[in-house]
């Protein structure tokens, strides 16, 4: 039930001191790491607090140590309440294990994590986030010398060794910040120039700078701030404003979300309805956004108003391969729950698709190998081979920005492929549930479909049952899911038929359930 409080503007600010100090202090008994699929995240207290900080980052170094692994560690977060706190922590814990530490002065994105380490400058990092999860969550993700995030092997070992010393705090070393600096042991670095003069090889600004267009660009808040305004520095976009410079780690400045708390979310209405209203007003020709740690994006235009993830993604792979802007690659990469309009694109092209379960870690191999276009999922995040292995949303939000310029209102170049290749209906629905459903719905299997040969009036296909439970059909296709960090339960669909046939797909899967 969508909140009478949406899109309107919190009255209250959260109690950033009583979660400062349930950070240091909680009042429960803290929960044990858990890395789903990006990272162990939860609510400042006995969700996250220090010793979880201090714990995955004892993990790492003995990790780092038992497999040999030399070279710095990059160390930092996003602009949530007690990222800077965190990357501090994790640096004393690493310096006192003898590990060198980049630790920038400024919040870092997540795709220029996996950006630093693709270049060699350091060989793995840890990363304060909880993406665009609701002000009191934090979070930690672990990315290797791949540069995306860790796989199901590591993060287990980060799991075993990070909850060992969570039982045993007083085996985790640490080191005063300033004497590990004065051993040269946690080091500053600028993270901002490589990044932006890289993108300028792949993004066309000068394109963007002369086109008659306004752009805007919101970071809701979060550690693109300072890289979206060296691009416009850099690259002399004045005709790029971005509209909100506003960093507060209550995020009291967006707006509420549909189920009335404040989440970052550039995929949603509401968050974005700033931004909705410029380009509907014609303030703006385009309007783009990341979320606080910018690995996944948003946009609006005139003509579509806000544009789902799945339709940006479509017009984005098709505008890739067309430019041959990633050269080399021979195929498009999707997650389970993305939808399947990007394979008509990907045959029309005579280009390979891999269907990965959920999580950005699937992609990372194709990615190394130069194999995609594009990868993309439905929760908005991107990123094409030759860049960074990991979600990149500023990345996606200049990509589109020189769509716009080259090309036009990306809900018109969806709606030219939606004609070309046939219009899918989609949609999401999440179901509030507990751990024992989501065990349960995690354990089925595509044996337990083995009776049911007809759904919502069309054959059944196939059954997939390697993330959750995929049913294909004809024309259409379902996706039952536990979140792997919060209790809800994903149901996907989409349907080449009708948006009837759509909810007929949603109830059929909620039968199954």
């Amino acid at each position: 039930m969508v909140s009478e409080l949406a899109g309107t503007l919190t009255t209250q600010k959260i109690d950033t001191e009583k979660l400062r100090a349930a950070f240091f202090q909680p009042e429960k008994i803290p929960v044990p790491v858990k890395f789903g699929t990006s990272g162990h995240r939860g609510q400042l207290g006995a969700g996250f607090c220090a010793l979880h900080a201090k714990a995955i980052a004892q993990a790492v170094a003995r990790i780092h140590q038992e497999e040999k692994i030399s070279g710095p560690i990059l160390v930092g977060g996003d602009t949530r309440l007690m990222s800077r706190e965190t990357a501090n922590l994790c640096a004393e814990v690493l310096a006192a294990n003898g590990l060198t530490v980049v630790l920038p002065d400024i919040p870092v994105p997540t795709p220029v994590f996996s950006f630093e380490i693709l270049s060699g400058r350091v060989c793995a990092c840890l990363n304060g986030t909880a993406s665009h999860n609701s002000p009191q969550d934090m979070g930690h993700k672990y990315n290797p010398s791949h540069g995306g995030p860790a796989d199901s092997t590591l993060t287990g070992k980060i799991e075993k060794y990070a909850n060992e010393y969570m039982a045993h705090p007083d085996t985790i070393q640490s080191m005063p910040l300033e004497e590990a600096r004065a051993k040269g042991l946690v080091q500053n670095a600028d993270v901002i120039t490589p990044y932006i003069t890289e993108l300028g090889k792949r993004i066309d600004f000068a394109k963007i700078a002369s086109a008659p267009l306004k752009f805007a660009v919101h970071p809701l808040g979060g550690a693109s701030l300072a890289f979206y305004q060296a691009i416009k520095e850099k690259y002399q976009l004045h005709n790029l404003d971005i509209v909100s410079t506003e960093q507060d780690p209550t995020f009291y400045f967006i707006p509420i979300d549909h189920d009335g708390k404040i989440r970052m979310d550039p995929s949603s209405k509401y968050p974005m309805s700033a931004l909705i209203k410029y380009v509907q007003t014609g303030v703006y020709d385009f309007a783009g956004a990341s979320d606080p740690d910018a690995d996944r994006f948003g946009c609006a235009t005139p003509k579509g108003g806000l544009i789902s993830p799945n339709h940006a993604l479509c017009v984005m792979a098709d505008y890739l391969q067309r430019h041959h802007k990633v050269s080399g690659a021979n195929a498009i990469g999707r997650t389970l729950g993305t939808t399947s309009l990007l394979d008509r694109i990907a045959q029309a092209y005579h280009l390979g698709l891999d269907e990965v379960n959920v999580g950005f870690k699937y992609f990372v191999p194709g990615l190394r190998e130069g194999k995609y276009v594009l990868s993309g999922e439905e929760s908005a995040g991107m990123s094409v081979s030759g860049w960074t292995t990991e979600k990149d949303g500023i990345f996606a939000v200049c990509l589109l920005m020189e769509i716009t310029a080259s090309e036009g209102d990306v809900s018109l170049l969806y709606d030219k492929l939606a004609a070309q290749y046939g219009t899918p209906y989609y949609t999401r629905v999440d179901v509030p549930t507990d751990e024992q459903t989501k065990a349960r719905v995690k354990a089925l299997k595509a044996a337990d479909m083995a009776s049911t040969h007809e759904v919502a009036g069309e054959k059944v296909l196939k059954v997939r049952d390697t993330d959750g439970l995929k049913v294909y059909l004809e024309n259409s296709w379902f996706l039952v899911r536990p979140s792997g960090t919060e209790n809800i339960l994903k149901i996907y669909a989409e349907t080449y038929v009708s948006e009837d046939h759509l909810q007929a797909l949603i109830k059929a899967a909620q039968r199954i359930l």
